[in-house]
């Protein structure tokens, strides 16, 4: 029988998963004590939710992360801190760093640690890859048709790889593994939110890739899960459901772009520079081809059914977002209908 935890650390608590997350464990009374580590504070708000969890100010790329961890008698460590978003880690070459780097460092501090006993990673479904030969779902054996060649999807595969080998050294530590589909809701900020948030979204020409996501709240609350029990493996975690790309695109009373696919890396660059989101190749590719994962395992091992399905968890994103159609959708109609008419008018071959 697995003990609850009494000392735990997360890590990543400037931002939403984390920060919530510590506020969640700070909240239960059978917990001791809470620390939080991140680069930087938390926001004052943040703050304030976190309660009696503790802030400690501390890069987990720095060896220091093991004397905290020591010091503090830590028994469980929730690792929450990898990032798929350059804009906020400082750029590619720093999120990588962050994400393997950090995370090599805290695995090194949690190998030598006596009293850790519980080890919780973030992890993506971004690992799968995504491509024109893959399945209809992806099971937590299923091997990528597609290695990921770079950006996040490569960071997540290389850490997990560090942690199957934390696995073999330390097999007396409970390792869990979640890998979470896209996160979208009404507060957290993620490249999907601001995808979805443009007034015109580009889309890639003669492609309507399958969006599964997950919500916030059930992303804390799976995290809160497998903190305070044993439930070692490695689970897919997403929302009942899909959503095609140009369902939510209209859910959201957003209007498309479709862009031939040679121009899909140019204009990933324009909404890079121009800081309106910072989609990564990989993340391109997902708008291709999409990804559903199958989160059987989920339900039946880890005993966790997310409360919001995909549909539902978009548009508690839409209503929490106050979005509102760009154009009125009976105007917009009508514009199309006359735009075809003025094409049949056309002589042919004009």
């Amino acid at each position: 029988m697995s003990e609850a935890p009494s000392v735990v650390l997360v890590t990543g608590v400037s931002r939403f998963l984390g920060g919530h997350l510590a506020a969640r464990l700070a909240a239960d009374p059978s917990i001791e004590r809470v620390l939080g580590v991140d680069t930087t504070p938390p926001s004052r708000e943040m703050r304030r939710r976190m309660g009696r969890a503790e802030f400690v100010r501390v890069d987990i790329r720095n060896p220091l992360i093991g004397k905290v961890i020591s010091t503090a008698k830590v028994d469980t460590v929730v690792h929450a801190s990898l990032s798929g978003n350059p804009g906020a880690s400082g750029g590619r070459s720093m999120m990588m760093e962050m994400n393997v780097i950090g995370t090599m460092q805290l695995l090194a501090a949690c190998q030598r640690s006596e009293t850790v006993r519980r080890l919780v990673v973030k992890s993506t479904s971004a690992v799968y890859g995504a491509s024109r030969r893959d399945p209809a779902t992806f099971t937590e054996t299923t091997e990528p048709k597609a290695i990921p060649p770079g950006g996040y999807a490569k960071d997540a595969v290389e850490i997990e790889g560090y942690v199957r080998s934390f696995s073999r050294r330390r097999p007396d530590i409970p390792v869990t593994t979640l890998r979470f589909v896209n996160l979208i809701g009404p507060r957290i900020d993620t490249s999907f939110v601001r995808y979805f948030s443009l007034p015109v979204v580009p889309v890639v020409l003669g492609y309507d890739a399958r969006v599964q996501l997950l919500h916030e709240e059930d992303a804390v609350a799976v995290l809160e899960r497998a903190a305070a029990q044993d439930l070692p493996g490695v689970f897919n975690v997403g929302g009942a459901g899909v959503l095609m790309l140009s369902q939510a695109i209209r859910r959201a009373g957003r209007l498309s772009l479709p862009i031939p696919q040679p121009a899909v890396p140019l204009v990933g660059r324009f909404t890079r520079r121009a800081r309106l989101v910072d989609f990564s190749p990989e993340q391109m590719r997902l708008l291709n081809f999409g990804r559903v994962v199958d989160t059987t395992k989920l339900r039946t091992e880890f005993g966790f059914t997310p409360r919001w399905t995909t549909v539902q968890a978009f548009d508690d994103f839409v209503a929490g977002r106050n979005l509102r159609p760009v154009i009125d959708p009976a105007t917009w109609g009508r514009a199309q209908d006359a735009a075809l008419a003025v094409a049949r008018a056309l002589p042919s071959g004009a």
